[in-house]
């Protein structure tokens, strides 16, 4: 029975140890069904950890074994380009492999039917090519079974059978998956895995090259860490539902994970033309049956940051906690889990109106990307806040806004620069555009989105790494090193951070001065 994505509460990647063989066996054997008796037997598994415990790796979600993807390193030259299955295992002794080699095989990879649909075969290919990367391999290549071919070997020979795969006149759901993730078929190998029968034991040699491979040297190397920030300058419309509102939601984000973007930031109450259902209570009254909507959004939000494999900043919407009304955002990570952060200082507009208040906690979040800082709107307008996220090793300041005049976006804008220079972080800044007239205290909005750095030489003489049309819908990508703050830290030619003069000055939280 497959697995609903609201059920899910953790997945993550671990190596592969002997004692998950038992759990690892029955996956397998579901797996491939077609294969009957294709299982790897343990002493197989054992040779594999002990002779490249990093290139074998489970998937897990809930704690349970949903995917693996075996691997090993060779010295390709030493085969022939029609080699089989056998050859490439040394007749599964796995003697071939070597660190000397050059490039990354994968000698399997499934997922379990029971958690398809996750794209967790997709996280498994890019552990592989972050291992490629790590180790300075040339590339991935493995043999990739075609097993929908037997319904057309009678009529189509292998390569025509691929070309129409290709062209997408006929679904081959494990080649189209490959050819998805950027692998390329080089050739097609006969006779290549025995007993893969709905193959006709053809496979298509898939190779992925890796563009930051070096010839090795004496000189050291040291790889980059790119992250790509996807932004959502949303526009604001009426929406009838929440059903609504989470398909415009669901096209964004669909958008940004096709980039591969490792970020998507939306906008502060990106969910207010959901007021207007509302429109003849009080405003006060009205953003209160708003937040009624909050935790079945962030739960769509999670299980979108799960199923597109991409972590997600929701923007803000109100939440009321013990009659308190609060302007709170989620962080939704791909591995499941949730995070909440407030507005620490609300608007005289806000309290006025909406009878907001400001909230009291405020922190970094630790991701795959490193750590992350974000504030809400008004936030960055008070330095301190940044200066505090900084010192606990933030490199990335995500800050969801909402503005309705050019003077008012100017001040989220100009602060948010000087947050990046004086915190020597990228900031990220997201806003909404378009008019609500249905909807009181939200007539009107004006944003333009961007992504500010720090103004040294490795950076944008004037600090925008990248900025949206002004007032118009549209999504923002950007790449950020975040290599190159460690280098400005070092050896920037003004150093914010290590240049305070701390004998004469000092910032503390209240909480942490208590202690």
């Amino acid at each position: 029975m497959s697995l609903k994505i609201e059920d899910i509460q953790n997945i993550k990647i671990d190596f592969l140890t002997i004692s998950d063989y038992q759990e690892l066996k029955e996956a397998m054997i579901s797996s491939y069904k077609t294969m009957p008796n294709s299982y790897w037997k343990e002493p197989h598994i054992l040779s594999l950890i002990e002779k490249f415990p990093e290139g074998q790796v489970v998937i897990k979600v809930n704690g349970k074994i949903s995917g693996c993807a075996l691997s090993l390193i060779i010295d390709y030259d030493k085969f022939e380009i029609n080699h089989t299955y056998r050859d490439i295992t040394g007749n599964y002794t796995f003697d071939t492999h070597t660190y000397d080699g050059d490039i990354l095989y994968g000698i399997d990879v499934f997922v379990h039917p029971d958690f398809r649909g996750l794209r967790l075969g997709r996280r498994l290919y890019d552990y592989r090519k972050e291992l490629c990367e790590k180790l300075n391999l040339k590339g991935i290549l493995f043999g990739g079974r075609i097993p929908n071919y037997h319904k057309y070997a009678d009529t189509l020979s292998p390569k025509e059978y691929i070309k129409k795969v290709k062209l997408r006149e006929i679904h081959d759901q494990v080649l189209n998956f490959q050819l998805s993730n950027d692998f390329q078929p080089m050739k097609i190998l006969k006779g290549y895995l025995e007993g893969d029968t709905v193959s006709k034991e053809f496979a298509v040699l898939l190779r992925w090259d890796n563009i930051y491979y070096e010839k090795p040297s004496r000189r050291a190397v040291r790889t980059k860490t790119v992250i790509r920030l996807g932004l959502v300058q949303w526009q604001m419309r009426p929406y009838k539902n929440i059903e609504e509102l989470m398909e415009q939601v669901t096209y964004f984000v669909d958008s940004l994970s096709g980039y591969k973007s490792d970020f998507a930031l939306f906008p502060e109450f990106f969910n207010a033309p959901l007021m207007a259902a509302y429109n003849h209570l009080s405003e006060a009254d009205a953003i209160r049956k708003l937040a009624e909507h909050t935790k079945e959004i962030v739960q769509e939000f999670s299980n979108l940051s799960i199923s597109y494999n991409i972590n997600i900043i929701t923007g803000s919407m109100p939440e009321l906690i013990d009659e308190k009304l609060y302007n709170v955002g989620y962080l939704c990570r791909r591995d499941g889990s949730t995070e909440r952060f407030e507005k620490i200082h609300v608007t005289p507009d806000e309290e006025r109106i909406w009878g907001l208040k400001g909230g009291s906690n405020f922190k970094t979040f630790k991701t795959d990307c490193g750590k992350i800082g974000i504030l809400i709107c008004y936030d960055v307008e008070f330095p301190e806040l940044s200066r505090l996220l900084a010192d606990e090793g933030m490199d990335i300041l995500f800050v969801p806004f909402l503005t309705d005049t050019q003077s008012g976006f100017s001040r989220v804008r100009h602060c948010a620069q000087a947050r990046a220079i004086e915190n020597e972080c990228f900031v990220a800044i997201a806003g909404s555009v378009g008019n609500l007239p249905n909807v009181h205290n939200m007539d009107i909005q004006y944003a333009q989105s961007m992504v500010l750095t720090p103004c040294d030489f490795p950076f944008p003489t004037n600090g925008i790494k990248s900025e949206a049309t002004p007032n118009t819908e549209m999504i923002l990508i950007s790449d950020v090193d975040v290599d190159l703050l460690t280098e400005l830290h070092n050896h920037g030619s003004v150093k914010n951070l290590k240049d305070r003069r701390k004998d004469l000055y000092h910032l503390q939280k209240v909480s942490d001065s208590i202690k």
